[in-house]
């Protein structure tokens, strides 16, 4: 075998290990994030959310999807609006191209089917733009497109449906995990027993944050029948 077989062979050989570590990493950031809306904040996640948005989403999927762990509804709101900071039409009036609206970026249809009942503190009528309405009917379509089972497969599904991209969902896992503190005993990938009820645990050690995709918003859904 000629130097340049080989030295092909082996880059190929490097990219098929480097595609399973990022699998694997993947992988484990969903498992962990199947634990409910009891994680504790990363110091990446107190850095990052404001305090007002941080306590939302914890209060949010305790209250409006308590099998979602909320550093996967704050991993939406990062990627949709920068926790509601971005300056890109249709986050705080208007709408974007899409026609998206508010910090969680939804159609006015969808959001129509989720927004009610009004959460402690929501606006009346409910409205896309507050961040307390958009937040919790963010948690609540999410819980209804799959996210409640608590399974891997419907997380990656219920976030497929928010936004119809692979990579979407891959970018909010990754920064969900980034946004999780590794628990207790991880470090040796040991898992942690979960309480009754709740899937096992396992560390997220997730590194290399994937670009912010484009914030194209949910599509208008089906009503809930």
């Amino acid at each position: 075998m000629s130097g340049t077989v080989k030295s092909v062979t082996a880059a190929v050989a490097a990219l098929v290990v480097l595609a399973l570590l990022v699998t694997v990493a993947l992988q484990a950031a969903v498992t962990q994030l199947r634990t409910g809306a009891d994680s504790t904040a990363s110091t990446a996640a107190q850095a990052d959310i404001p305090p007002r948005y941080l306590a939302l989403y914890q209060q949010a999927a305790a209250v409006s999807c308590p099998a979602l762990d909320w550093t996967v509804l704050a991993a939406v709101g990062k990627v949709e609006s920068d926790h509601g900071r971005s300056t890109a039409p249709g986050v705080t009036d208007g709408a974007n191209l899409k026609g998206a609206r508010g910090p969680m970026q939804f159609q006015p249809a969808t959001f129509a089917l989720y927004a009610r009942p009004v959460p402690p503190g929501g606006a009346e009528p409910p409205s896309p733009y507050d961040p307390v309405d958009a937040v919790h009917a963010a948690a609540r379509k999410l819980c209804h497109d799959g996210a409640a089972t608590g399974t891997d497969a419907d997380l990656r599904a219920a976030l497929y449906a928010y936004n119809h991209s692979a990579a979407y969902v891959d970018n909010v896992l990754t920064r969900a995990g980034l946004y999780t503190t590794p628990t207790t005993g991880a470090a040796t990938g040991a898992a942690v027993k979960a309480a009754p009820g709740r899937a096992s645990a396992t560390s997220s050690r997730t590194r290399g944050l994937l670009r912010n995709s484009a914030a194209l918003g949910p599509t208008a859904w089906r009503p809930v029948t």
